[in-house]
């Protein structure tokens, strides 16, 4: 699998003890950190592909904070040395074994993300930038496009 060009991955800490546990996200002084945006959190359903867009303006900062995610990426940078590359990570909630990851995605990848084994898997989002409801920045792409070169899991029958 080829890394694409400007993808960050930061594992995450999980640090428990008797009352819980702490897991932080992102920091100002990572170096991955650009600028604040906002952050929100996102829920797919098992079987569901929320997917595909990408961004013109703003980086994400993905993490998984219930359930399991298979989250995918796709390179749609004309000009990137690894356009058209896809790649895909599954990140996990903080008290599920698996990897505790952060992912930045940069501006023009395609992402998308689906629950694995689980009935669904909540996502928080740090954009660099804020939504704007009268024009937002997003380039749109069906679910399941023939411009992108990735498969969803057999049990993915849908998506939006």
């Amino acid at each position: 699998m080829t890394t694409i060009d400007g993808v960050i991955i930061k594992k995450l800490g999980v640090h428990g003890d008797d009352r819980g546990l702490l897991m932080e996200f992102l920091r100002n002084d990572d170096p991955e950190f650009e600028k604040f945006g906002q952050v929100y959190l996102t829920l797919v359903k098992r079987g569901v592909a929320k997917a595909w867009h990408h961004h013109n303006l703003q980086d994400d900062h993905f993490v998984c904070v219930e359930g399991k995610a298979l989250v995918a990426l796709c390179d749609m940078r004309p000009a990137s040395p690894t356009y058209k590359n896809c790649q895909d990570f599954v990140l996990s909630a903080p008290e599920i074994a698996g990897e505790h990851l952060l992912i930045k995605i940069p501006k023009g990848v395609a992402h998308g993300f689906t629950a694995v084994d689980c009935p669904q898997a909540k996502i928080v989002n740090i954009p660099t930038m804020t939504y704007n409801y009268a024009k937002p920045d997003e380039q749109r792409y069906p679910w399941d496009s023939t411009e992108i070169n990735f498969h969803w899991p057999e049990e993915v029958k849908s998506g939006g």
